[in-house]
Order: C-alpha cells, then sequence, then structure tokens
C-alpha cells in the first residue's frame, strides 16, 4: 500500500469519533429477566458485551437449575448421598458462601431447604400437605451437607436431602456478568436478575437511581435510593406465590425450620459489596424477621438492610439513615 494511502487511513482513524453510547440488552435466563445498562465506547458492537453476559447467565444456570436432569446440582442431587461428588469450582463457591450464610443466620438461609421445596409447585399452584411436610423435613439441615475443600467434593448425611440453590445463583451470576462487563472495558453499568442487582461504578457522573417496590403495589415505592458501586438483593413474598384455599399467600421462601412459608416481613433488601453475599443474607433476614435479622446485620461489617414487615412498617439498619418518619 503506498506511503500516503497508509498515513491518510492513520489520519482518519486519529479524527474518527469512537462510538460513545448507553447500550440496553435484555433476556431471560434461570426462569427470570435479566436486564443491563451501561456506557459503551469502542470500535466493537455495542450490544456484544451484554450478549456475552447473557449467554454467561445460561451457562451458569445449566449447571446450578435443580429443574434441569443434567445440571451439577442435579447430579450432586442423585448422588451426593452415595459418597462425595466433585464439583467445579464455581458450584463449590456458592457452596462456601452458602454455608457461610446459614453459620451467620442460625440456619435460617439453608439450601437443603430443597428437601421440602420440590413438593411446591407455583405454576400449578399446589402445596403439599403437612404430613408430607413433617416426613420431608428432618433432611433439611445445612449441616449435614458435608464439604471437604481439599477434593472440592460435597456430599450428604442423611437421605432424602436435596439441595436448591433458587436463593443464591442468580447473586452469583450478577457477579460474574459485572467481572464480564469490567473485562470488556466497561466502567459504568447497572446488571439485575429479578431482585438481584449489581452497580458498576456510578451513571457517569451521577448516581444510579434505585427503588425498593411497595410489596403490596407494582406502581409504588417504599424508598428511592441514590446508589454506585454496589450489590442489592431483595427477597419478596410477591415475586412467586400463589392464594391457597383458605386465601393464605403460599410464597417461595420457605422456613427451614418449618418447611412452610415465613410469615412476618414482606420483603428485604440486603445492600452490600458483592450480590453472592447479598442474595443469600436477603433470604436469611426474610425468614429471620425483621428484629432478629437487624441483629444479624448490624453486627456485620459493610452490610445494611431496609425491611418491610408484615404490618407494612419499614425498618432500617443502623449503617441507613432513614427519611422523615421512618424507623
Amino acid at each position: 500500500m503506498p506511503v500516503l494511502a497508509v498515513l491518510w487511513l492513520l489520519l482518519l482513524a486519529a479524527v474518527s469519533p469512537a462510538q460513545a453510547e448507553w447500550v440496553r440488552v435484555s433476556g431471560i435466563a434461570m426462569t427470570t429477566a435479566i436486564e443491563m445498562e451501561y456506557w459503551f465506547e469502542g470500535p466493537a458492537e455495542p450490544g456484544r458485551a451484554g450478549d456475552l453476559v447473557l449467554q454467561l447467565f445460561d451457562r451458569i444456570d445449566r449447571q446450578m437449575s435443580r429443574y434441569r436432569e443434567d445440571s451439577e446440582v442435579s447430579r450432586v442431587n442423585r448422588n451426593a448421598m452415595d459418597g462425595p461428588v466433585s464439583v467445579g469450582p464455581e458450584l463449590f463457591r456458592i457452596l462456601q458462601k452458602a454455608r457461610e450464610v446459614s453459620e451467620l443466620s442460625d440456619g435460617a438461609f439453608d439450601i437443603s431447604f430443597g428437601s421440602v421445596g420440590y413438593l411446591y409447585d407455583y405454576r400449578k399452584r399446589q402445596k403439599p400437605a403437612d404430613d408430607e411436610i413433617d416426613q420431608r423435613l428432618p433432611s433439611v439441615d445445612y449441616r449435614d451437607v458435608v464439604l471437604n475443600p481439599d477434593g472440592q467434593t460435597v456430599a450428604f448425611r442423611k437421605s432424602g436431602t436435596r439441595i436448591d440453590l433458587g436463593g443464591i445463583a442468580k447473586g452469583f451470576a450478577v457477579d460474574a456478568g459485572i467481572e464480564l462487563l469490567k473485562e470488556q472495558g466497561i466502567r459504568h453499568a447497572r446488571l439485575s436478575a429479578g431482585g438481584d442487582m449489581r452497580l458498576l461504578g456510578d451513571k457517569r457522573g451521577k448516581p444510579w437511581i434505585v427503588g425498593i417496590r411497595d410489596p403490596r403495589s407494582e406502581d409504588r415505592n417504599v424508598l428511592v435510593m441514590p446508589l454506585s458501586d454496589v450489590a442489592i438483593s431483595t427477597s419478596g413474598d410477591y415475586q412467586r406465590f400463589f392464594f391457597d384455599e383458605a386465601g393464605e399467600r403460599v410464597h417461595h421462601i420457605l422456613s427451614p425450620a418449618t418447611g412452610k412459608p415465613a410469615k412476618g416481613v414482606q420483603s428485604v433488601t440486603i445492600l452490600g459489596d458483592d450480590a453472592l453475599t447479598t442474595d443469600g443474607l436477603s433470604t436469611a433476614v426474610f425468614v429471620l424477621g425483621a428484629d432478629r435479622g437487624l441483629t444479624l446485620i448490624n453486627g456485620l461489617s459493610g452490610i445494611d438492610a431496609v425491611i418491610v414487615d408484615e404490618h407494612r412498617q419499614v425498618h432500617f439498619s443502623s449503617g441507613l439513615t432513614p427519611p422523615e418518619g421512618g424507623s
């Protein structure tokens, strides 16, 4: 190529403005809506980073879903009673975090709730009878899920034990998605999967505005917060539920102690550094209730909570300044 032509191409590259825009990508994965918004600068396809994140969520779902017979979690549920089962580093990390949250919450968070949870069918609006729950409840105990860090294995002590990562896997996926966006050179982003969200940076000089939904209204927030560089997870009794024949709300957040939907709280929102932690804690605090839940959160560094109880009273952890009239 002639020298003048090369110089001309270099000049064009130098003066051509880099592509810069807000990109919005959405999809469905892990049985929930995935939404992201990020500031993109560069010559590549703007939506490519978002597509990679959706592919990541699909891969994690194939590993972590108890509804897929070929998933890693299903393999554990089938075989861990017969002896230690080797698992990959991602699943083992989630299992370790689940154990940590279980110990912090005295078992209020317990992935072995799946031993009873599979008896509920929210699509068909079916719940188990009390005697069915009583029969399965002895299999719910996180201490019977044995982790071996040296061999990276998991084993069950009791027959009938099943794990379900529905209360923590989406948080892991959100964290992984943010790391992937960082690898693509993105520094400002919002990524959410159902009730779990991570904010990367701010909104280019302004905070992200995040609302905590009123558990009894799709059109109203109980609180709106300006935030940046934080993880937010919300567990609510409105996310997956049906009403039984007696008019009782049957939701998906089960108490490991009773095998039945936890009572006393309508929603819990946890703020922290990573969504893996906030996801697990939001479930734990929901089961603990407002008083015990706030005691737990106030003892943890860098973690805050907003709780809406069954009387629609809003409670704040000590690290948050409540608005006028809050509690």
